[in-house]
């Protein structure tokens, strides 16, 4: 951004706790009073009370300004996948929604399992401008964890850099796109390295063993059946299965996408002996149940798939009472014709996420079910402290991304009018209200 800009009337969102309807009465209140406008000269904010002089002004009355949100958990399927979505457009698709910096798996083509995949990942990111996209490593075998040593120990130039651009370590206990399942002689040294050399690990929980006896059983081809060939019990044997290693090696671990109140109950758990566990959770498995497969079908398909509304409504709890710590989409874009497809089951798992999940959420701080800071806390700060991403927050002398949201604009999700490539979303035709109306950076 060239010159200076002076944002006036808005509200800025910080972390800190408050009820959702003084902060939108606030954002509605003409007079000024509670609200600090933003300078932004030389790539810095300052904050101040007074109009001062800019070379634009923008007036942001009735506007939230939040910091660029976080979207821990993103595959935006280059190289090798990009007949289903780029870096750069999935990187339009998430600033459109109002994030700024993503973390992106490894189940690419190749897989980033090598340090020299892995730099060819952070070469590729360089031309986009959208967002900052970070990146996870991967393993399947006990040379994969020998690339990520050298990745994250080596003290030679090029290492340190590639490894500021490295999330940590992601590890499938099942398979899912890409079929990286870790060899399971590998996890326990997975563990064992990640606690050495300080490296978190998030994993993908479920259990082979228990999928693979619930698909001797289950005789039903629908989509619907998806949820019951890969059930609540292999979650939550899994998630046990890794917290017992965190737990003996004292591993930074995070819990992906957990989608079961059998699950939470155990991160819970875990949390209450001071363990090092976080956990995420999606939108979708907030927002949709297995009542949705009539409505979407293979739409609805995913890995771990849609679980039942007592399984929302505990993730929701586990969001109130603080033992989820992030909102992360899971965007795992695929196109139409690969969903619409027979028999049912052969559909690939994922669903796009990344531009409709704050619109979702503002729709709920909205409501007074969660509070603005809220949103700040599961999609900035704790991603950002978790994965040590170094974005800075909205203070005096910061150089970050600024978002400016309308809490007020109610308007309808349609996949032909989103960003991402694959042209559609689970949240088809869903009423929301609130909208980003600029993103900024600088």
């Amino acid at each position: 951004m060239n010159g200076t800009l002076l944002i006036v009337g808005g509200t800025i969102i910080h972390s800190t706790g408050e009820d959702p309807k003084p902060i939108l009465q606030q954002a509605q209140d003409d007079s000024g009073q509670g609200k600090t406008n933003i300078l932004i000269q030389n790539g810095k904010i300052s904050l101040t009370s007074s109009d001062g002089i800019a070379d634009e002004t923008m007036d942001a009355s009735g506007l939230l300004i939040f910091p660029g949100f976080i979207d821990a958990h993103v595959h935006f399927r280059e190289p090798g996948l990009t007949h289903k979505a780029t870096m750069a457009s999935e990187a339009a698709a998430a600033r459109a929604g109002g994030v700024t910096t993503v973390c992106e798996m490894p189940n690419t083509n190749p897989p980033t399992f090598t340090v020299d995949a892995f730099a060819d990942k952070v070469e590729r990111a360089k031309k986009i401008t959208d967002c900052d996209i970070r990146f996870f490593m991967g393993a399947i075998t006990h040379d994969h964890l020998s690339e990520l040593r050298k990745l994250w120990t080596d003290p030679s130039p090029e290492m340190k850099r590639l490894k500021k651009r490295c999330c940590g370590l992601k590890l499938f206990l099942e398979n899912s796109t890409g079929d990286l399942k870790i060899e399971p002689e590998v996890v326990e040294e997975a563990f064992r390295l990640c606690a050495e050399i300080h490296c978190p690990i998030t994993a993908h929980c479920e259990d082979a063993r228990l999928n693979e006896a619930a698909n001797a059983e289950i005789t039903d081809e629908g989509v619907a059946s998806h949820s019951l060939r890969r059930p609540p019990e292999s979650e939550a044997t899994s998630i046990e299965y890794v917290i017992t290693l965190a737990r003996r090696y004292g591993t930074m671990l995070h819990i992906a996408h957990l989608s079961t109140g059998l699950g939470l109950e155990l991160v819970r758990l875990a949390k209450t002996e001071g363990l090092p566990i976080t956990c995420e959770v999606t939108p979708h498995h907030l927002f949709l149940n297995t009542d949705d497969y009539g409505r979407l079908g293979t739409y609805l398909k995913m890995n771990p798939p849609i679980r039942s509304t007592e399984d929302n409504a505990a993730l929701w709890q586990g969001i109130k009472d603080g033992t989820i710590d992030m909102v992360a989409t899971d965007h795992a874009p695929h196109l139409k014709e690969e969903k619409e497809v027979s028999p049912p089951l052969s559909a690939p798992s994922g669903v796009p996420g990344v531009e409709t999940m704050l619109p979702l959420l503002l729709t709920e701080a909205q409501q007074g079910n969660i509070t603005y800071s809220d949103i700040v806390r599961l999609c900035f700060m704790n991603p950002n402290e978790h994965y040590r991403l170094g974005k800075e927050d909205i203070v005096d002398g910061a150089s970050l991304d600024l978002v400016l949201v309308d809490p007020k604009e109610e308007w309808e999700i349609h996949g032909e009018e989103l960003h991402s490539a694959c042209g559609w979303t689970p949240f088809e035709g869903r009423k929301v209200v609130g909208k980003v109306i600029r993103v900024l950076s600088f």
